[in-house]
């Protein structure tokens, strides 16, 4: 418990903003900007593949498969189960997303990796990738001693953790960037597009410090 609150009001806290999110994710990239599509003549909707994948498929569901290690009332084998295919779903969705925003970039002819953003994306996506590879080797296949696994689940959690906050704040730098090209595409920066996206943002912020508090206020789970 956090100051006294059970760890379940987080978790419901959570999911609210999660539906919230990617409402609002869904809204602005299908009402305001288009639709979405892998191949269209308007570029536009190649793109958007990428924030909705990012936040609905790679941070959302990655906050679902965090909480619900320790939320889930199964056995600590199922919970596992359920934690390793959430990360799994995630990531595949994330590298889906990212393929997607090069895919945009090559075919309007303009350069990769030219902003923090994107930067700060892949770095997180890699280090994602890295905390699978060793939670699947180490606690699920072919799985280390009792000894090891009990010595590599603390660092295991805090790393975790932190990759969890690079994709909040990879998240919000992207919110950041696509405000810039609003404001200086000539769009009215207190419009509504610009206001759904700064409520996202603030949106996604909430939703990733009540998983953070759902996950520290939780029962811990060996």
């Amino acid at each position: 418990m956090v100051l006294g609150i059970d760890a379940r009001v987080f978790t419901y806290a959570c999911h609210v903003l999660a539906v919230v999110s990617a409402v609002l994710v869904l809204v602005w990239c299908i009402d305001y900007r288009g639709g979405l599509a892998f191949k269209a003549t308007n570029k536009q909707l190649i793109f958007n593949v990428h924030p909705v994948l990012m936040l609905i498929g790679f941070v959302i569901i990655g906050s679902e498969a965090i909480i619900s290690y320790k939320a889930l009332p199964f056995r600590k084998a199922v919970k596992k189960l359920i934690h390793l295919v959430l990360h799994t779903i995630a990531l595949v969705l994330g590298a889906v997303g990212i393929y997607a925003v090069f895919k945009y970039h090559d075919e309007i002819g303009i350069a990769n990796l030219y902003s923090l953003h994107s930067w700060f994306g892949l770095g997180t996506i890699c280090l994602y990738s890295i905390q699978w590879i060793f939670g699947f080797i180490v606690f699920f296949f072919p799985g280390g001693t009792p000894s090891l696994q009990s010595g590599a689940l603390p660092w295991h959690r805090v790393f975790g953790l932190f990759v969890y906050a690079l994709a909040l704040a990879t998240v919000e730098l992207g919110f950041l960037e696509k405000l810039t090209f609003l404001h200086n595409s000539g769009l009215d920066k207190y419009g509504s597009e610009a206001f759904l996206v700064k409520f996202n943002a603030i949106a996604v912020v909430l939703f990733g410090s009540l998983v953070v508090l759902a996950t520290i206020s939780a029962p811990r789970v060996n």
